[in-house]
């Protein structure tokens, strides 16, 4: 016959096990999505406590296994930590292969009205946008298992001669010259993303330099 404490226990392995596939299937699992699932957050610091999930931040949790298992891992704690925004400009030139400097934090493009986000020991620089400005162009990839929202290469260029006073110019060129030797976009995805971004004559004189 079940007994209460056999009852407790059965219950602790469903919210464990349950827990731990959460995590295994958003790669970085907020408390949210606990709370969300019907699991007891006394349940995170209990599998924290044990070392069966690492607290990578307030509010976010991943397998000790996967943390760290990709070098853009910093681009998908930023994409749980901030689910409305987009890696942009210097992160996503990094991702794109367009630029050896390493930023020193993640940069996101988020909605004009959007809470200033907050992560911790995750450093941030957050760009505004609204419209196409902050729709256009985004593509998903994978990191450790989180869908990472990342503006594309044409898009990034567009959006770096937009913001060239954060990234600097010169950045932004380069990223430019290169990314057509490399054949990782077209002259005319760039127009076309410059044109959302209203920096088209500027990128103009360059485009006809490198032709």
């Amino acid at each position: 016959m079940p007994t209460k404490d056999n009852k407790m226990a059965k219950r602790h392995i469903n919210h464990r096990e349950r827990a731990l596939s959460l995590v295994q299937d958003r790669g970085i699992a907020r408390a949210r999505d606990f709370k969300a699932a019907g699991i007891p957050l006394i349940y995170l610091k209990r599998l924290t406590d044990s070392g069966e999930l690492i607290r990578l931040g307030r509010g976010l949790y991943q397998d000790p296994e996967r943390v760290g298992e990709d070098i853009a891992h910093n681009l998908a704690e930023a994409a749980r930590a901030v689910p409305n925004g987009v890696i942009s400009l210097a992160s996503a030139l990094r991702h794109h292969g367009l630029t050896t400097q390493l930023p020193h934090a993640v940069w996101l493009t988020i909605p004009h009205k959007a809470r200033t986000p907050k992560a911790d020991g995750l450093p941030l620089e957050i760009v505004r946008a609204t419209g196409e400005v902050l729709t256009a162009g985004v593509e998903h990839v994978q990191v450790e298992g989180v869908d990472v929202p990342i503006y594309g290469v044409a898009k990034t260029i567009a959006d770096c001669f937009k913001h060239r006073r954060h990234v600097g110019e010169d950045v932004a060129i380069e990223a430019l010259r290169d990314a057509l030797r490399m054949r990782k976009t077209t002259v005319t995805d760039i127009l076309r993303y410059a044109e959302i971004d209203r920096v088209a004559e500027r990128i103009r004189p360059y485009l006809k330099a490198l032709q």
